[in-house]
């Protein structure tokens, strides 16, 4: 705490937000005690809220693991934004926020007449974050843009598979989902700044399509420079050998090792018992072990094959070879290093009793981050908003309800 309040204690969010890159965003802002109220509907419900798995895999709108899981310290209001009613009711809550945030195609926002020039005239220094796929601008600004089909204009699976396949898709479909929130909430907490310093609020349009090639620049480079499109090697590298993911003892049970010099190599092969292989010539050089890298992953494999993938990798790391377990999800729940950093929350759960939700992985030591409420069930907090935040009176509440308005 700072001066006993939580980083973001005044700062609040009205959340227009759809899918896995709205709820991570806030994340990094509710965990840190900003009021976050998600505006939604049970008339079109978000993709995460529709999804499996469920708890104890009985299908509902506050069951889903991929809503729930994100969303500890959020409020949900839920509004028919097709009636004038409602419409009505959304521009009172902007103008009770500091930072109105959007992911839905451009468009939706302009439909409701809630783009940033008419929310500049409700609230004079909102900030406005709008997190489309590609942005608000441009020829493919109104383009459906889902994680995978966003990785896949970015050219990540292109990266991806072996030689003599096709590419790949990533494995987790919503990844640019993922990369997006990081740079929205250093632009946010910069517009944050700007405004305490100057009064002024102003506009944040980030493409998530542009913030997934940060991780592509090399290859996008050669390209440009070279004009030579990557090449798929599945998991070899040119700077390191061997660098394979390698079977071990169990079913489905797997290791990575990676050599990147000669240093580690020699350790390698005495932590498997074969300390001549170091200075075998198809090993003993990268150059050497690239050419013969194939024989070289199968030397390894007969070695990994009869261990746990723990065994291996706490043999090898104790030699200083870089080695990890592919962990399965049952691993990663029951992960110490997880465990102890705290970054699953355990929290009771309106609906579905005590529910494992994701903590922060930024640990702040004078303001940590708090479980302080489980994630919301539809309109869960329509009542407090509309009275507590919004000032509505009893009578008010009531006409709203009956007019099909909190849906």
């Amino acid at each position: 705490m700072m001066n006993g309040k939580k980083v973001f204690e005044d700062l609040k969010i009205a959340a227009f937000s759809w899918a896995l890159v709205g709820p991570l965003t806030l994340k990094f802002f509710a965990d840190y005690g900003a009021t976050i109220i998600r505006v939604e509907t049970s008339l079109r419900p978000c993709v995460t809220r529709t999804s499996a798995p469920y708890k104890d895999s009985i299908p509902g709108l506050n069951r889903s693991g991929y809503f729930n899981h994100f969303s500890a310290n959020m409020m949900s209001l839920s509004l028919n934004m097709k009636s004038q009613q409602g419409l009505s009711v959304a521009r009172e809550l902007i103008a009770w926020s500091d930072v109105v945030m959007e992911n839905f195609t451009p468009g939706v926002m302009d439909k409701w007449n809630l783009g940033y020039e008419e929310l500049k005239k409700i609230k004079s220094d909102i900030i406005m974050v709008r997190q489309n796929g590609f942005g608000i601008e441009g020829p493919y600004k109104n383009l459906a843009a889902f994680g995978m089909i966003l990785a896949a204009i970015a050219g990540i699976p292109n990266y991806i598979g072996w030689p003599d396949g096709g590419p790949l898709p990533v494995g987790i479909g919503a990844y640019t989902d993922g990369i997006s929130p990081r740079f929205v909430s250093a632009a946010l907490i910069a517009a944050l700044d700007y405004r305490d310093r100057t009064g002024k609020g102003q506009l944040i349009d980030l493409a998530q399509f542009e913030t997934s090639l940060y991780y592509l620049l090399p290859g996008i480079l050669d390209a440009a420079i070279n004009k030579r499109e990557p090449v798929r090697n599945g998991n070899a590298v040119d700077y390191a050998a061997p660098h394979n993911v390698y079977p071990c003892k169990g079913e489905e049970r797997w290791c990575t090792i990676a050599v990147t010099d000669e240093v580690q190599w020699a350790a390698l092969c005495g932590a498997m018992g074969k300390s001549g292989l170091a200075q075998d010539s198809r090993f003993d050089t990268l150059q050497h072990r690239k050419e013969n890298e194939k024989e070289l992953d199968a030397v390894i494999e007969t070695w990994t094959i009869g261990r746990t993938p723990e065994e291996v990798m706490t043999l090898l790391q104790a030699a200083g070879v870089a080695a990890g377990i592919v962990e399965d999800a049952s691993d990663i729940y029951e992960d110490p290093q997880l465990r102890q950093r705290g970054l699953l929350w355990p929290i009771e759960h309106r609906e579905m009793g005590k529910f494992t939700h994701l903590g922060t992985s930024m640990v702040l030591s004078k303001t940590p981050a708090q479980a302080a409420s489980p994630s919301p069930c539809m309109g869960e907090h329509n009542e407090y908003i509309l009275k507590k935040i919004l000032g509505k009176t009893d009578e008010e509440f009531a006409e709203l309800l009956a007019a099909g308005v909190l849906e």
